[in-house]
């Protein structure tokens, strides 16, 4: 018997009687067995937690140089992209499915304009900016589901939402920004190892991506990407969220066509985001009566409101407002677990098991799991 079995064996009798941490508890559907040879509700885990599955590949720890290294510090570089994303885009534009679309300009931060002759609402340009929705893209929620998710992180105002999320069992979705995951590696551990939250792609740098050549979108997703490919054992995201909402025919097929991605955007916006701006837009009083308009109201379609994790006055918005979630009966879901589908494109969510893949991979399913409790269906509508 090794050593590690025997410190099991007396740890087992030891805290036979005792409570798991609270933590434990809030995941839900967890596979059974593949972490430990105990069922994972056992009492050792309290002492003897281990990390989430990987893929089986050692990653180097996150946070250390060698998990840094070769991700571009601040800009999306576009000169060491790998051939293999390079490839991809160029097929998918030779077989026609990058629309022909030209940039945007955006001026002094200004939504985005168009070349003379591009509508931004017909169905060639489509851009979630002018508020055109295209199917597939993931506006609404449900009806009486309130969409969790949160942009802009990981930053040192997101300690404050986990715990508070630890404390009431939520999980949500984190839309990070990937050179804040460079900058802030304990905060994105927090969220991935220890809630166990569903992470998903806000870009590399937050620009407006319609402004962005096709070279350009493909680093700014692609390196976001890989980095939380490589900081969660492998897992590869399923969803993306443009930065400001700005996406359009051509921006979203790279996304889809290149890195297997759909585009989610929000039906209700508190512009919290400003809060910690030199002039706001908005005021924490001006929020709670939009929180309190929205969760009293109508459940009908569902809410995915644009919140944010940038401040700590706009972490206050969402903590402010979730008695009434509760309260008035909202049912609560990460927004990556809308569609009872997988979290990751290949790996049902940030505890199940992985199968190997490389971003880009766009054949790679998640390993078979038994059925669960089926989950409400994603609807998309027209604001």
């Amino acid at each position: 018997m090794s050593r590690l079995s025997s410190i099991l064996l007396l740890a087992t009798s030891a805290v036979y009687a005792s409570v798991a941490p609270a933590h434990e508890s809030r995941t839900e559907n967890k596979p059974r067995g593949n972490r430990w040879y105990h069922e994972d509700d056992h009492p050792v885990h309290a002492l003897f937690k281990r990390g989430p599955v990987g893929d089986g590949i050692v990653y180097p720890a996150i946070g250390t140089p060698e998990w840094s290294a070769g991700f571009p510090p601040a800009t999306a570089d576009t000169t060491m992209l790998p051939q293999a994303w390079v490839d991809a885009l160029n097929a998918a534009a030779l077989a026609g499915k990058i629309p022909d679309i030209p940039q945007s300009t955006s001026t002094n931060g200004l939504d985005p304009v168009y070349p003379t002759g591009y509508d931004p609402i017909s169905t060639t340009v489509c851009s979630s900016t002018a508020k055109c929705v295209t199917p597939g893209d993931i506006w609404d929620a449900p009806p009486g589901v309130i969409a969790l998710s949160f942009d802009d992180g990981p930053l040192p105002a997101s300690d404050q939402l986990y715990q508070f999320l630890a404390n009431h069992s939520e999980h949500v979705t984190h839309f990070f920004i990937g050179t804040n995951i460079l900058l802030y590696p304990e905060q994105f551990k927090t969220a991935f190892e220890t809630n166990q939250d569903d992470i998903a792609v806000h870009t590399w740098t937050h620009p407006y991506m319609t402004t962005k050549s096709n070279t350009e979108i493909l680093a700014e997703i692609g390196w976001t990407m890989e980095l939380i490919h490589n900081s969660t054992g492998g897992r590869i995201p399923k969803y993306w969220r443009p930065p400001y909402g700005d996406c359009d025919m051509r921006v979203r097929a790279v996304a889809k066509e290149v890195f297997g991605l759909t585009t989610v955007i929000w039906n209700q916006d508190t512009d919290d985001w400003t809060l910690s701006e030199p002039v706001p837009l908005t005021t924490p009083e001006k929020i709670q009566q939009q929180m309190t308009q929205w969760l009293t109201g109508s459940k009908t379609p569902g809410l995915v409101i644009l919140e944010h994790e940038l401040s700590d006055l706009s972490v206050k918005s969402f903590i402010d407002a979730y008695p009434m979630m509760v309260s008035n009966g909202w049912t609560r879901l990460s927004l990556a677990q809308l569609d009872a589908g997988s979290v990751y494109q290949n790996a049902w969510n940030s505890t199940s098991q992985v199968n190997p893949a490389k971003v880009g991979d766009l054949a790679v399913k998640p390993p078979a799991r038994p059925s669960t409790t089926a989950k409400p269906t994603t609807t998309t509508a027209k604001k």
